[in-house]
């Protein structure tokens, strides 16, 4: 987590935690919804708001621990198929792990952040005072971002980086017009492959159409249009959001 965005304590299941503080069931927070590229990252460092520990420290400190693999690298495939497995066995996913944390009471309180429709299913049921900030961005908005991101745990093994499958990949996530325009940025097809194997895995693992599902029509939810919108447009919205809260 950048050194800009206030860290909060977050206290597992089994974990030790101070008298004063709450299982997030019994408190209001912000949690963030969206995909890899979306553009939670610079909106955190925007906001400002107390954050707890993200996703991905979360799957890195509970989920991978039950399956042996806390000292191991995985890429992001790897990643993908051990919470896929997670998910099997725990329908509400990481969002199961929130339900039965502890955190110290405070407003506003973020988590980045939850995915897909079974995730955001659970915690709109059984985290009833949580609110879910939705940001969306096109496939093909993502993938650019990815690409220029360059962040290290974006490593994922290709077994395949020629063009067809690299056509194969967009199948069902890219346009053919917007696999044409990928191919027109100054990018070689090993590295358009592997940024291209992410979206598409998170694109499968976690069907964005199914969080809107979930969360269309809900006082609980605000989408935001990370395409459109600036950040401090975005982050303009969401303060607003908040402060219609009373935590």
């Amino acid at each position: 987590m950048s050194e800009r965005i206030p860290r909060a304590n977050l206290y597992l299941p089994g974990q030790d935690a101070p008298e004063q503080s709450r299982r997030l069931a019994e408190m209001p927070l912000l949690i963030l919804v969206g995909l890899t590229g979306v553009g939670k990252t610079s909106l955190l460092e925007h906001l400002g708001y107390p954050t707890l520990p993200d996703r991905r420290e979360l799957v890195d400190r509970y989920v991978f621990p039950l399956y042996g693999c806390a000292e191991k690298q995985l890429d992001r495939s790897e990643r993908f198929a051990l919470t896929r497995r997670f998910r099997q066995e725990h329908p509400g996913g990481v969002a199961e792990i929130l339900l039965n944390s502890r955190a110290l009471p405070a407003w506003p309180l973020l988590f980045d952040g939850l995915r897909g429709e079974a995730e955001v299913s659970f915690a709109l049921s059984h985290l009833p005072l949580s609110r879910f900030v939705v940001l969306e961005a096109r496939d093909l908005t993502r993938l650019s971002r990815l690409l220029t991101r360059g962040d290290a745990f974006d490593r994922v093994r290709v077994e395949q980086d020629d063009l067809t499958n690299l056509r194969e990949l967009a199948r069902g996530v890219l346009s053919e017009d917007e696999l044409e325009e990928a191919l027109s940025w100054n990018v070689s097809v090993p590295e358009l492959t592997a940024k291209l194997k992410i979206v598409a895995e998170e694109r499968k693992n976690y069907n964005p159409d199914g969080v809107r599902r979930a969360l269309q029509g809900s006082p609980r939810a605000l989408f935001l249009n990370t395409e459109t919108l600036g950040l401090a447009e975005e982050a303009a919205a969401i303060r607003a959001f908040v402060e219609q809260i009373h935590a």
